[in-house]
């Protein structure tokens, strides 16, 4: 069922079940964070590998000394000027927060969602919710109601309708090193934007093998069919009959574009979409010029090159 019943969306979390959960970044399959069988659930569902971790929502700043234990400043700093949004934040988990959540990890990856919806609901309960993207491991993100029950109809009953995501991918993910901000994952918070408030530069930690944080895989986000990355800029005709190009802003020689106006914001906002929607047509092969080193340009690109991973 997909509707905007937030009652029935508590409802049914309330009762240990499932849902499809709508945020800024994309569509998560949302359940009880700190109850295990929910947790297992999730995993079973997705069929995510255990020792990849979940992100940990709530729907207030407080809520993180709930869950968390010795924040940094640096992480205080951050909370004020990004949450909500798609920040996601790497810190010490407290007791309370069971192992599964974190695969076994003392810390815990934990946001708050700027989507009016998400935050309505996750006031309403009495514990944060486990949301990791709501699709098969590595395939494409949902950042549609009907993505999710197109990939999830039959493992799930209710999706909570927040119409399209405003953002498109997901969230960026920090995490703090003794002196050191690191960053797990490029995503809806520009790099920049972060090393702007906290007058220092970050660690790039996002292409480590450990698949320590989710989306760390070198496969991720990725269409059953073939794609090709091509350098921003770069001209290019597709030639064989089953190959299609898709250009960064709009062009004549292309099937279609990632941006409808060349802004990074929109290309962000598509490109999952797109992703989504070539995997319905006959084409074998897309070839997509990357986004630009701009704004949200590099977690675009970084989407791109695990999408277009061979394995």
């Amino acid at each position: 069922m997909i509707s905007q019943n937030i009652e029935l969306a508590k409802k049914n979390l309330d009762s240990g079940k499932l849902i499809g959960l709508p945020t800024e970044t994309v569509y998560g399959l949302a359940g009880n964070a700190l109850d295990p069988d929910v947790i297992l659930n999730i995993y079973e569902i997705k069929k995510r590998p255990f020792f990849n971790p979940l992100i940990a929502h709530i729907g207030e700043k407080g809520q993180i000394n709930n869950l968390c234990i010795n924040i940094p400043d640096a992480a205080h700093v951050l909370i004020d000027e990004f949450w909500p949004g798609p920040l996601t934040l790497i810190l010490e988990k407290s007791e309370i927060v069971p192992h599964l959540l974190t695969s076994g990890s003392n810390k815990i990856a934990v946001r708050l969602p700027s989507h009016p919806m998400a935050i309505k609901l996750l006031q309403s309960l009495k514990y944060p919710l486990a949301a990791p993207s709501a699709n098969p491991f590595q395939y494409v993100s949902p950042t549609s109601a009907q993505h999710v029950i197109d990939q999830l109809g039959k493992s799930i009953s209710f999706v909570l309708d927040g119409g399209p995501c405003s953002i498109g991918i997901e969230s960026t993910i920090i995490g703090f090193n003794n002196n050191e901000v690191e960053v797990y994952r490029l995503g809806g918070i520009p790099v920049k934007a972060i090393e702007k408030i906290l007058k220092t530069k970050t660690k790039p930690m996002f292409m480590d093998k450990k698949l320590t944080y989710p989306g760390q895989g070198k496969k991720h986000y990725s269409p059953k069919k073939k794609i090709f990355c091509i350098s921003h800029g770069e001209s290019f005709k597709a030639e064989k009959s089953k190959s299609i190009f898709i250009s960064w802003k709009p062009d004549s020689k292309s099937f279609d574009s990632i941006s409808l106006d060349g802004s990074t914001r929109s290309g962000a906002s598509r490109l999952f979409s797109i992703l989504r929607r070539l995997d319905a047509t006959e084409f074998e092969e897309i070839y997509i010029e990357r986004a630009p080193n701009r704004g949200l340009g590099p977690a675009i690109n970084d989407r791109l090159t695990r999408a277009s991973h061979p394995s």
